[in-house]
């Protein structure tokens, strides 16, 4: 009696038919696109599937030998090379676009790459870049100002400027000034006039993303400054500004939230106009981000002032939890008093005092590794840039 064929050997007959389906697919695929090709280049190459007809073969030759799961390796973009040999701006400037009209992204993002690499050290051609970015449609100025961004040109005083005066630029659409203002992300340092324009930005009502991105680009330079200079209040001192100042809550949230990613500690002046942002802001959530700044400070017993000034006044619980919190990572043990009254007058907080009671008891200080083993009670977000 002729034996029937094993499980494992139709199966791999069945694998090898939908393997040449696939690539028998996307090259049919790839023949009906109508898109036009990148000029001097096409799409990825697709190795040469084998017919149909040996499917069979294949199967019966499986008895035998064991099947070999055989993974086509990536194809590659016909006239890459040339193109890279031969690279100009204008040559990747119509290459970005047709692969934006072919939706490779793929094919783009090697693009922009290049775009950065030709750009380098040459402030002409970081402005030509600007100049494409700010004549073409979505997606391409992001595309253009992001290769900018990566390149060592665009700290050069004249593409700086010219971004700052694009972001500045009210007849133009706020994603157009967002990308302006993203590409000045990665500058070294601001001068005193930079910083007052990007604040006049975030300071703008009308603005919409483009005030909020202008916030963070003055805190991301922050930090980059305050790494290598040490250099951090007049970036605060505006921060501070715009999150007191601001109409926008996501703008003020973001104003304060900034010097999380550098922790620099916060000056003694600062405290009192924290303690107020965190007494009578409208917003929980910039209450409880005001109370996160007051946790890095280097004078501890005026934030604790500032912490007990502010919970009376304050019934969101959320808000008295963060209260209660950040007054222990600013002042350690030291603030266990403090809390302890903060426990009787709201009696939903005495199990975080008893909590932060027994933690300090065993001996350990470091806040990071005392939160670690504090329990939470209560249902709160707990902002972005807080440990948690």
């Amino acid at each position: 009696m002729t034996s029937r064929p094993s499980f494992k050997v139709a199966l791999a007959g069945l694998v090898l038919l939908l393997a040449v389906g696939v690539v028998w697919w996307r090259g049919a695929a790839r023949s009906d696109d109508a898109d036009p090709p990148t000029p001097g280049l096409t799409g990825p190459s697709v190795p040469t599937a084998a017919p149909a007809s040996s499917a069979p073969v294949a199967a019966a030759s499986a008895t035998s030998k064991a099947p070999r799961e055989q993974i086509p390796m990536p194809g590659c973009w016909d006239g890459l090379a040339a193109l890279d040999r031969s690279a100009t701006l204008e040559s990747l400037h119509a290459a970005v676009s047709a692969a934006i009209q072919a939706r490779d992204t793929a094919l783009v993002a090697y693009l922009q790459e290049r775009l950065t690499e030709l750009v380098g050290e040459d402030p002409d051609r970081a402005l030509q870049l600007v100049t494409w970015a700010m004549k073409a449609a979505p997606p391409e100025p992001a595309i253009y100002l992001e290769a900018l961004k990566a390149a060592p040109a665009v700290r050069h005083p004249r593409v700086s400027e010219k971004l700052l005066s694009v972001a500045e630029d009210k007849s133009l659409a706020a994603p157009d000034r967002a990308s302006a203002l993203d590409a000045l992300e990665t500058q070294h340092r601001f001068t005193p006039d930079m910083r007052n324009r990007l604040k006049s930005i975030a300071l703008d009502d009308s603005a919409d993303a483009a005030a909020w991105m202008a916030t963070r680009t003055l805190g991301r330079v922050m930090k980059e400054d305050y790494q290598r200079t040490g250099t951090y209040a007049p970036y605060w001192k505006d921060l501070l500004d715009i999150g007191t100042t601001s109409e926008d809550t996501a703008v003020r949230l973001l104003a304060l939230e900034m010097p999380s990613y550098s922790d620099p500690l916060i000056d003694s002046g600062s405290i009192d106009t924290l303690a107020k942002v965190m007494r009578t802001d409208k917003e929980r959530d910039v209450r409880e981000m005001a109370a996160f700044r007051l946790a890095v400070t280097e004078d501890p017993q005026k934030a604790l002032a500032a912490f007990r000034a502010a919970f009376d006044g304050e019934h969101d619980l959320c808000v008295r939890w963060a209260i209660l919190r950040f007054a222990v990572r600013a002042a350690g043990a030291d603030a266990l008093p403090l809390v302890e009254e903060f426990a009787r007058k709201d009696p939903r907080l005495r199990q975080d005092y008893l909590d932060f009671k027994a933690l300090y008891a065993t001996g350990t200080t470091d806040f990071a590794r005392i939160w670690l083993g504090k329990k939470e009670h209560h249902d709160c977000v707990v902002e972005e840039g807080a440990p948690h």
